[in-house]
């Protein structure tokens, strides 16, 4: 495949600072010589610039740097629009905030080529609030609802060129959502299998099922990859950890399958924070995971010394 790599190092809508760092740090574990080694074509284009945008005041005076998110937003779409251009896209970001751009992005993409858009949501949190629900106030938490076509974003936010059916998407690894997330995403039709559903059924089944009916309904698939989905046992890079998340080999299989499925097209790297990393251990764990997902066989994997 064409691969295009596209940093967004965009930290305004987390709690913590770092992630400004994540596209570097996952330059610097390896994700080009991957992909490479993969016999894949990379093309790097560097990295998003923000644009200044003017935002009204919003009546929720929880909300934090939303003039910075919206100008991020208008860029990262722009350029995801772009980079999914007869290639697959790889977005390496940055906090979660920037998936509000890489969806809108692909999703006026598959609009155009007239095929349905599916996702997948690899997180531990659904991020699934809108501008008026997030108590909290990052930003972190809205891509979703907002690439969805949730009310709430007129005005503020850019208008969308196409939304996401919210029926079409699947979060997966879910273990912290706050109750107006639970009430939006069940009127919403989302797809959600928390930890306790993986535990109770095996994580393959409930992702074969959903690789189904994107297969069935000949969809382009967008994969949104969260560090926090990742136990932190294995990957403390992240601000938002959550224990009791994905395994090594859970994450693993998830990529294999997605591998196998041929049904990937857009890929977000999200919300590593390298300055909370252990000698770049979660930088290159998520490199690996994207090999699997890029075809790196179980018998071809490396053996890592830290």
């Amino acid at each position: 495949m064409h691969c295009k790599i596209l940093g967004a190092p965009v930290q305004d809508g987390a709690g913590r600072m770092g992630c400004e760092m994540g596209p570097s740090a996952l330059r610097t574990a390896g994700l080009g010589a991957a992909l490479l080694e993969l016999g894949h074509t990379v093309t790097d284009l560097g990295t998003v610039e923000p644009r200044p945008a003017e935002v009204p005041k919003h009546a929720n005076s929880a909300l934090k740097s939303l003039p910075e998110i919206v100008a991020w937003t208008t860029a990262i779409a722009e350029a995801a629009y772009a980079a999914s251009d007869n290639a697959m896209p790889i977005f390496l970001g940055g906090d979660h905030s920037m998936s509000a751009g890489t969806l809108s992005g692909v999703a006026r993409r598959a609009a155009e080529q007239g095929r349905p858009l599916f996702v997948l949501w690899l997180d531990a949190h659904p991020d699934f609030h809108t501008l008026e629900t997030t108590a909290s106030g990052n930003l972190h938490g809205v891509p979703l609802a907002y690439a969805s076509g949730l009310a709430g974003f007129e005005g503020y936010f850019p208008a969308l060129a196409a939304t996401v059916d919210p029926r079409r998407v699947c979060t997966l690894g879910i273990r912290s959502v706050d109750p107006a997330e639970r009430l939006a995403l069940t009127k919403a039709g989302v797809t959600v299998h928390d930890m306790r559903s993986i535990d109770e059924h095996g994580l393959a089944p409930l992702l074969r099922a959903f690789l189904e009916r994107v297969a069935a309904e000949n969809g382009l698939l967008h994969v949104s990859l969260d560090v926090d989905f990742l136990d932190p046992a294995i990957a403390p890079a992240v601000g938002t950890t959550v224990p009791g998340g994905a395994t090594f080999r859970e994450a693993h299989l998830a990529m294999e399958m997605l591998h196998d499925s041929g049904l990937v097209s857009s890929l977000d790297l999200v919300e590593l924070n390298p300055f909370l990393d252990e000698r770049g251990r979660t930088a290159i764990l998520m490199v690996d995971l994207t090999a699997s997902l890029m075809g790196r066989r179980i018998m071809d994997r490396p053996t890592r010394s830290f």
